[in-house]
This record gives structure tokens, C-alpha cells and sequence, in this order.
């Protein structure tokens, strides 16, 4: 479906000069953060690393094929190909990185049924391959920002499966203090700003952590994920608008598992699954969002593409095991043979799981006590959540209000609150 070719590469800065307040708004902690290294990575994540052989030259490696692209306005020729070279330690971390967050997810559904957490939970199990994918083909200079189905996000920005949970539970030793809880975990040091418990308010964030980047110069790239249910949102084409006009480094993600809440796609869109089309003027892509190769090759893609042109929207086709919310069923909407049938053929962690049996770069039981490693973690985290303790009094009162703080102000006068 590919037609013109690609606007023209955009400059450093925005043609439109923008008001002197907007520098005001922007605080220079944006490019120190930019600046940050990424934390160590946990143990069983750094041991599925090192499992691949100990240099490049006898590294194992091979091309494999995936879904084709569909696109929107990009030029035919500019279109990545649907396959991808992979070696045995990139798989083994991409299969161990998706086990751990499966894992995690599955104990916050018998934490929400055994009532440690409270309130919305939304769970992430069958679309891991999408938030590993991503993460393979960015950095944590490039900003992200996501719906309430945020757990995994928040773990594959460098949070511990234990911070996690905690902040699940609303434990003094979650990631946000056990303050946010499920729908708004948040890691500004990793440049992760959400976990947003309104749908689509993510995607005009998105676009402003996007000219926060153009205006600094910093050189990251924002991603905006929302799903196919707030892909609807009149304010997700007000960002798209806005941020064609500023030639903005941003890729909007549509992450369609074909369920927004209890309705499918075929009920609730206009203008079918093929959401990628929805940019209209600006160009777009669709991945099979369930093969983490085809995932991290199109995001290759989708970020050259945003630093040189401005946005581009990514649709990842994708489905979710869980209902929407576990409150949810999941099945009054959809039969169990449906869910059974993505299970078998598309399951995210079976296609990795595969290549490296497959092609005998891995033993079946290497892969077992990499499960093994992996559920012991998850066990210690659930233990350390239950066992910690929830935030003390006194932090019902921070960050909630500041004494002076500036205000925008029309005269020299009146812009400082006292």
C-alpha cells in the first residue's frame, strides 16, 4: 500500500518561531537525563546475555523471515525487508526479557484475586513482543509514554520486577512510593513518563516530550503508545497535526490487540483494523506486533525516519490473553477457542522459543532453567511486596503542593505566586 515518497527532511528546529515561554517550560534537567546510563540489568536478565558464546566471530547467527510490512506513504524503496538477522544471545535475551514479564503478570493476577492489589489492573500478558521489540531498536535517551497497561513498560525501563509489584500492592517501596499503583507507574530518570489513566491524553504528551527533545537539541526520539480503542480520540489527531506541522521526532504506536474494553474493532471502527492509515498525512506502518524481530526491525525504521522527517505512525498488530481489564472475563466478547488459537500460532514467546530450539542453538533444558531462574524472581518479588510496608503518613502530603512556585504571568509583577 505504499504511495508517495516521504516528505521532505525537516530542519533542526521549527520554521515557526515559538513563544519565549515555551524555553521557560522546558527544564534543563531534560538534557541530563538524556545523558543517564541504563541501570544493571537484574541477574537473570544479565545471565540470559552472557549464555551466547563469548565473541562476536563465533557468535551463531541467521536471517529469519516475518509478516511483510504494510505502509502508508512511505516510498516503496525506503520500506525495510521482512526479515532480520538475530543471534543466539540476542534471542535468548528477547525470549528471557518477554518469559520475565509474562511471569510477573500472571503473579499480579493472583495478587489481584487474592486482594494484595485494589482498584484497575490491566494486565500486558500476549503482547510482550511489542514493548521488547521497541525497546530493542531505542534507547532510554528516547522518551516514552504509554496507556494504564504500563507493568511491563515500567520493567523494561529499568525498574525491578520487585519495584513493580510493590507499587501494584501500594507498598512504600514501590516505584512511585505505592502512591500510582497500576495505571500510573512512572520512571522520569529513564526518560518512562507513564502509566496515563486517561485514554489517548498520552498521545499529545507524547508529541510535547517529542518537542521537548527538537527543542533542545537532545536528539531522542518520543514514543506514544495508545490502543485501537483510543485511536479514536479526537486528540490523538490534534497530536498528529501539531506535531506534522513542527516536523516533531515522535512515533504514535496503535497497539490493536482488536479489543478496546469489550468491543472489537469491526464494531467500533470506521475504518477497519487498518489503524496505520489513520495519520492521513503523515506516513504509516503496520508490524505484526506478536514476532519481536518484526517489532524491533520496523522501529529501526520508524526512529531514522522520525529524526529525519517528523512523525510516523506504527500500527503493531497484536492481542492480549487477559480481558481488558481483571475485571474482565475475556470471554463474553470472544470465544476460549479464539484465544486458544492465537496461543498456538502466534504465541510471542513460542516464535523465539523455536528459533532457538530449531536451529540447535539452545537445549530445551537450557531453556527450563531459564523459566526456572526467572519464576524464582518473580516468587521473591511477590514475597518482598507483600512483606513491605505502605507509605507512611507524611507522604500524603508530598508532591502535592508547593509553598512559591512560578506562575505564567502577564507583567513582570504578577508571575511568582507567594
Amino acid at each position: 500500500r505504499s504511495a508517495s515518497a516521504p516528505p521532505t527532511p525537516a530542519s533542526p528546529q521549527p520554521s515557526t518561531p515559538h513563544p519565549a515561554m515555551l524555553r521557560a517550560t522546558l527544564s534543563a534537567s531534560l538534557r541530563a537525563r538524556s545523558l543517564r546510563a541504563a541501570p544493571a540489568a537484574p541477574a537473570v536478565l544479565a545471565a540470559s546475555r552472557a549464555r551466547g558464546f563469548s565473541s562476536a566471530a563465533d557468535e551463531p547467527s541467521k536471517t529469519f523471515e516475518f509478516t511483510p510490512f504494510l505502509t502508508s506513504r512511505v516510498d516503496v524503496d525506503k520500506v525495510p525487508e521482512s526479515s532480520a538477522v538475530a543471534t543466539k544471545s540476542e534471542l535468548i535475551h528477547y525470549f528471557t526479557q518477554m518469559f520475565r514479564m509474562r511471569r510477573m503478570e500472571i503473579a499480579a493476577d493472583l495478587l489481584y484475586k487474592g486482594q494484595f492489589i485494589r482498584g484497575f489492573c490491566h494486565l500486558y500478558d500476549g503482547q510482550e513482543a511489542v514493548i521488547v521489540g521497541i525497546e530493542s531498536a531505542i534507547t532510554y535517551n528516547d522518551p516514552l509514554i504509554t496507556s494504564y497497561r504500563a507493568h511491563c513498560q515500567q520493567l523494561s525501563r529499568g525498574s525491578s520486577m520487585k519495584e513493580v509489584l510493590s507499587e501494584l500492592t501500594g507498598r512504600y517501596t514501590g516505584a512511585t512510593k505505592g502512591k500510582g499503583g497500576s495505571m500510573h507507574l512512572y520512571n522520569p530518570k529513564n526518560k518512562f513518563y507513564g502509566g496515563n489513566g486517561i485514554v489517548g491524553a498520552q498521545g499529545p504528551l507524547g508529541a510535547g516530550l517529542a518537542f521537548a527533545e527538537q527543542y533542545n537539541g537532545t536528539g531522542g526520539v518520543a514514543v506514544a503508545m495508545f490502543g485501537d480503542g483510543a485511536a479514536n480520540q479526537g486528540q490523538i489527531a490534534e497530536a498528529i497535526n501539531m506535531s506534522s506541522l513542527w516536523k516533531l521526532p515522535v512515533i504514535f504506536v496503535c497497539e490493536n490487540n482488536h479489543y478496546g474494553m469489550g468491543t472489537s474493532t469491526a464494531r467500533s471502527s470506521g475504518a477497519g483494523d487498518d489503524f496505520y492509515e489513520r495519520g492521513t498525512f503523515i506516513p504509516g506502518m503496520k508490524v505484526d506486533g506478536m514476532d519481536v524481530l518484526a517489532v524491533r526491525e520496523g522501529f529501526k525504521f520508524a526512529k531514522a525516519f522520525a529524526l529525519e522527517h517528523g512523525p510516523i505512525y506504527v500500527e503493531v498488530d497484536t492481542y492480549r490473553y487477559h480481558g481488558h481489564s481483571m475485571s474482565d472475563p475475556g470471554i463474553t466478547y470472544r470465544s476460549r477457542d479464539e484465544i486458544s488459537d492465537i496461543r498456538k500460532s502466534r504465541d510471542p514467546i513460542d516464535r523465539v522459543k523455536a528459533k532457538l530450539v530449531d536451529n540447535e542453538w539452545v537445549k530445551v533444558e537450557e531453556l527450563k532453567a531459564i523459566e526456572k531462574e526467572v519464576k524464582k524472581e518473580v516468587d521473591e518479588a511477590v514475597k518482598f511486596a507483600k512483606a513491605a510496608p505502605p507509605p507512611p503518613e507524611h507522604e500524603a502530603w508530598t508532591n502535592i503542593f508547593k509553598e512559591d512556585c512560578t506562575a505564567r504571568g502577564t507583567l513582570l509583577d504578577n508571575g511568582t505566586y507567594k
